[in-house]
C-alpha cells in the first residue's frame, strides 16, 4: 500500500519543506531503521557538520553503500552521490517503497541550507 499517494496532493500543495517533510515522516513512520540496506530507499533528516557548505536537509536517496562512519547514496534532490555521517543523523531513517518513491521524487520537498 502507497503511504504517500493517499497525501501527495496535501505535500505538494505545502509551500514550507518542514511542514512537507513532517507530513512525510508522520506517513513512513511505522517503517524506520537506524542504518540502511544497499539498494534502499530512504528519506530523514540531516543536519551537515561542515562549515559554508550547502546541503540538503530533507534527502531523498538510493543507498549504494554502508559504512563505519556512516553510508552514501544517491540524493535525488540534488542528483548525485553523496556521503552521510552517522553523527550528522537527526533521527531514524524512514524507508520508502518503490512506489512510493516514485511519488516522492516528484514533490519538491528538498530544504536546501547553507551551513
Amino acid at each position: 500500500m502507497n503511504r504517500i499517494e493517499r497525501i501527495k496532493d496535501d505535500i505538494i500543495n505545502m509551500t514550507d519543506p518542514e511542514e512537507q517533510m513532517m507530513e512525510i515522516m508522520s506517513a513512513l513512520n511505522r517503517t524506520v531503521t537506524p542504518v540502511p540496506d544497499v539498494g534502499g530507499y530512504y528519506t530523514f533528516v540531516y543536519n551537515a557538520k561542515t562549515p559554508n557548505i550547502t546541503y540538503d536537509q530533507h534527502p531523498l536517496v538510493a543507498c549504494t553503500g554502508v559504512y563505519q562512519w556512516g553510508f552514501v547514496g544517491i540524493n535525488f534532490h540534488w542528483g548525485q552521490s553523496r556521503a552521510y555521517t552517522w553523527s550528522e543523523l537527526a533521527g531514524q531513517l524512514y524507508i520508502v517503497d518503490i512506489d512510493e518513491f516514485d511519488d516522492l521524487k516528484n514533490i519538491n520537498y528538498a530544504k536546501l541550507v547553507t551551513k
